[in-house]
Parts: C-alpha cells; sequence; structure tokens
C-alpha cells in the first residue's frame, strides 16, 4: 500500500495552482481582446487596438485563448503542470525574442505586439520556468523499499 501523494489526498501543489491562475488569466485576456478588436483584421498591425496597453489584433488573441485553455486542461497533475511550465517558458521566451525583433515592422508584426507585450512575454517566460522547475515533494514511505529489494 503506498502513501497518497498530495495530489492523490485531494490538494494540489503551488505550481498547479500558478498553471491555473496563468490559463485562467489567459483565457479572460484571449476573450477581452475581441472585445477590443472584433474579428477584423486577423493579422493586422494596429497599436492602437490595446487592451490594458497590450497590443492586440484577433491572432493574438487566438494564441491567448490557446495558451489558457492549455493552463486550464494541464494543471490537474503535477507533472502536467510542469509541461505547461515548459510551454509557457518555451513558447514566451520564443515570442519575446520575435517581439523583440519585429515590434517596429508592421509587415513581420503578425501578432502586433509591442513594447507592453514583450514584458509581458518576459515575465510569462519566467512564471513558465517557476511552474516547470518548481521542486519535486518526496514521500517517504515507512513500508520499506518500493523497488522490490529486501
Amino acid at each position: 500500500m503506498s502513501t497518497p501523494t498530495p495530489t492523490t489526498a485531494g490538494r494540489r501543489l503551488p505550481h498547479q495552482w500558478i498553471a491555473l491562475i496563468v490559463g485562467v488569466v489567459y483565457l479572460l485576456v484571449g476573450i477581452a481582446g475581441f472585445f477590443v478588436t472584433g474579428f477584423d483584421g486577423f493579422v493586422e498591425h494596429n497599436h492602437d487596438q490595446t487592451l490594458l496597453g497590450f497590443a492586440v489584433n484577433p491572432l493574438h488573441n487566438i494564441v491567448h485563448l490557446i495558451i489558457g485553455a492549455a493552463g486550464v486542461v494541464l494543471w490537474s497533475t503535477p507533472s502536467r503542470a510542469r509541461i505547461y511550465g515548459w510551454l509557457l517558458a518555451i513558447g514566451y521566451g520564443a515570442t519575446t525574442i520575435y517581439g523583440l525583433l519585429v515590434v517596429n515592422d508592421p509587415d513581420a508584426n503578425i501578432l502586433n505586439i509591442n513594447g507592453a507585450d514583450n514584458g509581458l512575454h518576459i515575465a510569462s517566460t519566467i512564471v513558465g520556468l517557476v511552474i516547470a522547475l518548481w521542486p519535486k515533494k518526496t514521500t517517504r514511505s515507512t513500508n520499506g523499499p518500493t523497488d522490490g529489494t529486501h
């Protein structure tokens, strides 16, 4: 008989809650973004279309919806939350580099990224690393070795 882990005992670990919160926030931002942009100008580069100072367009909103949905789906177990953390870290790390390169190039900036977006993407990369690298809790068994040896 094994000792229940915090998750199987009905409790979630902090990195799971962070993944869920980030996912819900990105879902809400994706939905709210459509109130700013509508569905026209799918890849339009228009820094007048902003949500709380962050430039958006319909494609950018869809990316937020996908990232948000992934967080809501993957928070359920510690290992899935870590996968979400890596998705955030790698995806937003790459998006940060992309944003820094294209922020002033209307032809290449299909996500309508502005300077505020770049700052948020750096923060999302860091939060992703926090989730992905959250220390694993180990449980000690009082029943002896679990690898079949005696």
